[in-house]
């Protein structure tokens, strides 16, 4: 019998936005059957350098590779990268890795944070809150799987204009008041 380890409190608050943001509003329409079927990693990562950072994004992809059911990963980083500026630092040293390292064409990354801001916004823009999360979150994608979902999907090139005239519908204040009860600790 294997021992359950408690969930770290990165993954309580990162499974609470999964469900009560993701989820509920749609802002990816692949994610349900995930979660429903739980295929979805969550890895609390201690990592504060980009190059720890990477290696352990590297490390989760090898996981993938001899995980076959386990769907998708999200890699949280619950002490570094709180600066946005160097969050888009490791992202982008992380997409160059993945594909030094043989993993283009089989994952891809998605990146969410707390104070995420599309380069053509502004910090108040409610349309961020469909890339913002409680941490900062590499999310590593199998590239067939969502190739897949894509084909199955009428008009896939109609979700990101869908996620962001949902959040500016809703305004800024409801994401602020959403991701704050997704950071409120469990009993």
């Amino acid at each position: 019998m294997t021992k359950q380890t408690k969930p770290t409190l990165p993954e309580q608050q990162t499974r609470l936005w999964v469900a009560n943001v993701i989820v509920k509003y749609n802002f990816c329409p692949f994610a349900r059957k995930e979660v429903e079927n739980n295929c979805i990693h969550y890895q609390t990562s201690q990592a504060t350098s980009i190059d720890d950072a990477v290696m352990e994004m590297i490390e989760q992809c090898i996981e993938l590779d001899q995980q076959p059911t386990r769907e998708t990963t999200l890699l949280m980083f619950e002490q570094g990268f709180t600066d946005f500026e160097g969050f888009l630092d490791l992202v982008d040293l992380a997409n160059a890795l993945l594909v030094a390292q043989g993993f283009e064409g089989k994952y891809q990354i998605a990146n969410f944070h707390p104070d995420y801001v599309f380069a053509d916004s502004d910090d108040s823009d409610a349309a961020n809150y469909t890339n913002r999360a409680p941490f900062p979150t590499l999310h590593l994608i199998r590239e067939a799987s969502m190739s897949a979902a894509l084909d199955d999907y009428n008009e896939p090139e109609s979700i990101p204009d869908h996620n962001i005239n949902l959040a500016r519908r809703k305004g800024i204040d409801f994401w602020q008041q959403l991701l704050a009860g997704c950071k409120k600790p469990s009993a």
